[in-house]
């Protein structure tokens, strides 16, 4: 991702340690090198990766915490954004977005508490029914949506939008959280 994107990696200081403890699980170890050298922010003006401290447009935990407490909310009974599966809860089994589109695609890690470790990619484009199951590194299923204009149907390099990374400003987009 550095050599593709020509990044100069940042070297971002993060405890690991206290976020994985929030969750109750490790997180990927390349997603982790991931955000220590480019933080969140934006890939090619469209892809939107999810870090921590970016302010609550690009952080991962408040994005989950949101997400987890709509889940949890019993006004909405069963019904879930990320139907059929639910919002990764401690000890449990579900989704934990670390990255989305403008186009309103959404990347998320199925996360299985007894199995931790592994970490298969689902993701949902807005045009393309139901989730899509990538058993594949975070690293490399960034890469295959920004270099491989064949990854269908999330690629988007057959857009030419080039391979830029754009820190997170702290600001929301659109004054509207991702």
């Amino acid at each position: 991702m550095i050599e593709l994107t020509g990044w100069e990696p940042l070297g971002i200081s993060v405890d690991w340690a206290a976020i994985e403890g929030e969750l109750g699980v490790p997180l990927p170890a390349d997603y982790k090198q991931l955000y220590e050298a480019f933080g969140g922010g934006v890939f090619s003006d469209s892809v939107y990766f999810l870090g921590r401290d970016e302010g609550v447009a690009f952080d991962l935990l408040a994005q989950w915490r949101a997400s987890l407490s709509a889940d949890q909310d019993n006004r909405f009974k069963d019904v879930s954004a990320t139907d059929p599966y639910a919002t990764y809860a401690p000890g449990g089994k579900g989704l934990v977005k670390w990255g989305s589109t403008e186009w309103a695609d959404e990347y998320c890690w199925l996360i299985d508490a007894e199995q931790p470790g592994d970490y298969p990619i689902l993701a949902r484009s807005h045009d393309v029914d139901g989730w899509h199951r990538y058993d594949m590194s975070t690293a490399e299923f960034l890469y295959r949506i920004l270099a491989d204009a064949d990854f269908q149907p999330f690629g988007i390099a057959q857009y030419d939008l080039g391979t830029t990374f754009t820190p997170g400003s702290g600001d929301p987009i659109d004054g509207q959280p991702l």
